[in-house]
């Protein structure tokens, strides 16, 4: 049986990817193994958000020829879809393949088997108009199924290189997205995770179609509890989409809004598409229909030009957004970006200082949020068994306004609705109790085969 082992680096579209590549192979009779043994195939899913994940996919891919030299190479993700030459370069690497084609990944592999010429199967992103139909029908060891929509973003901002890592904005065929959300569901997920480069942006390449619309549609989808949006632009919550969250109760009460920076000449040196008037006003609206939502973003610290009046100003709106948690990231010069060219570029200290500052402020806000449901029943889907304290019969998993809830309970009840009433709150988990045990309690999720 031939051995095939992983390494993904990045986001977790990169880890959807993955796991859709690992199907293919799967179904060719390949068996998974750890990256760290000895492997028939390697395959590299690599990340270039930053410069730094440009090194640690180097790492990891000299990793892997130094595991197995006889092992063919593969690397794929957003690094090999900027910088094919500079991977091919490295001895030892036999194939490269970007965001793209990934469906072609098998007859590379089998091609390289025959004869072993490097092969580079990178194409001019920036042409592909299509979205990749790769299915993910299982996800092990997870009870929220990961569901990407789309791909690609046609945002620019000064500070990322995503659109020239994996193209413009391209949305998966509704039916196709309402196809695997079923059989997700048949598979006894409960939950599904709308993902995606700009996930918000679904729809805006198809006729007489939306988020909103296939939110509706989604509502419809027979078992299927919860439905969660990883990420959505405060611009991309349209009236429409308040009207989902109001009037769909599969809709989570959580929504990740990035942010970016609080302060208006900040968002503009970084080409972000609103102001925060307009960001506030969104998040107030959120609030008004759907009360106790929890509101989770991303911060960038130390864009270039950021003053200490700009930081400061951005530290009191974010006070008063009462985030419910945010991703703090020191700004990094990404090379090939507008912002990596900028003049007046943050002294790293001072920029660590205001990272500790936000997160600091994070952890009050994080902490504030939870205090405001102890008291209260809520429904936890539980993902596995307490990591904190292994057989004390602990369990835990998130309400669907992402509180990390831990209880006594059953490992049997994993992937179930069990109700939760909270009792203490902390900054990334609160404790609770059980009040009602699932009722499908014999129906378990299927062993993932």
């Amino acid at each position: 049986m031939p051995s095939i082992a992983f390494h993904t680096l990045g986001c977790k579209v990169n880890f959807y990817d993955t796991e859709a590549i690992w199907q293919l192979f799967k179904q060719e009779g390949y068996e998974q193994v750890d990256f760290e043994s000895t492997a028939d195939v390697y395959v590299i899913n690599t990340c270039t958000v930053t410069n730094t994940g440009d090194k640690k996919s180097r790492q990891m891919i000299r990793r892997a020829v130094r595991r197995n030299p006889e092992a063919i190479v593969a690397v794929t993700g957003c690094y090999a879809q900027t910088s094919p030459a500079e991977i091919l370069e490295i001895p030892g690497v036999d194939l490269v393949i970007g965001t793209q084609d990934r469906d072609k990944i098998l007859t590379y592999v089998q091609q390289l088997q025959n004869e072993r010429q490097p092969i580079n199967a990178v194409r001019n992103i920036m042409k592909t108009r299509q979205f990749e139909e790769l299915d993910v029908p299982d996800f092990a060891d997870r009870t929220r199924a990961f569901l990407k929509i789309q791909e690609g973003c046609n945002n620019f901002c000064t500070f990322c290189i995503i659109p020239w890592s994996r193209g413009l904005m391209r949305s998966r065929e509704p039916q196709s997205v309402l196809q695997q959300a079923r059989m997700l569901v048949d598979a006894g997920y409960k939950e599904i995770v709308l993902t995606g480069i700009h996930t918000g942006g679904y729809g805006e390449d198809i006729e007489d179609y939306s988020l909103a619309r296939l939110l509706w549609d989604l509502d419809k989808v027979d078992g299927l509890k919860r439905i969660r949006i990883s990420s959505i632009e405060a611009s991309q919550i349209t009236d429409e989409v308040l009207e989902v969250l109001n009037g769909s109760d599969k809709m989570c009460r959580h929504l990740h809004i990035p942010l970016q920076a609080g302060d208006d000449d900040v968002l503009k040196r970084m080409r972000r598409k609103y102001t925060t008037a307009e960001f506030g006003n969104k998040i107030e609206r959120i609030h008004r229909i759907m009360p106790g939502a929890a509101i989770t973003t991303d911060v960038i610290v130390g864009f270039p030009g950021e003053t200490e009046e700009m930081f400061r100003n951005g530290y009191r709106f974010m006070e008063q957004m009462q985030f419910s948690e945010m991703h703090v990231f020191p700004y990094s010069k990404r090379t090939g970006t507008p912002a990596a060219r900028m003049e007046d570029q943050i002294d790293e200290e001072l920029k660590n200082a205001r990272v500790h500052e936000l997160i600091d402020l994070s952890e009050r806000m994080q902490l504030a949020y939870a205090k405001k449901f102890v008291g209260q029943v809520l429904e936890i889907i539980p993902e596995r068994e307490y990591k904190g304290q292994p057989n004390s019969g602990l369990i835990m998993g998130y309400s669907d306004n992402y509180l990390q809830t831990v209880f006594q309970g059953s490992e049997d009840w994993v992937g179930q609705v069990c109700r939760v009433k909270i009792l203490e709150a902390g900054v990334n988990e609160v404790r609770g109790e059980l009040v009602e045990a699932p009722l499908s309690a014999s129906v378990q999720k299927k062993a993932i085969v």
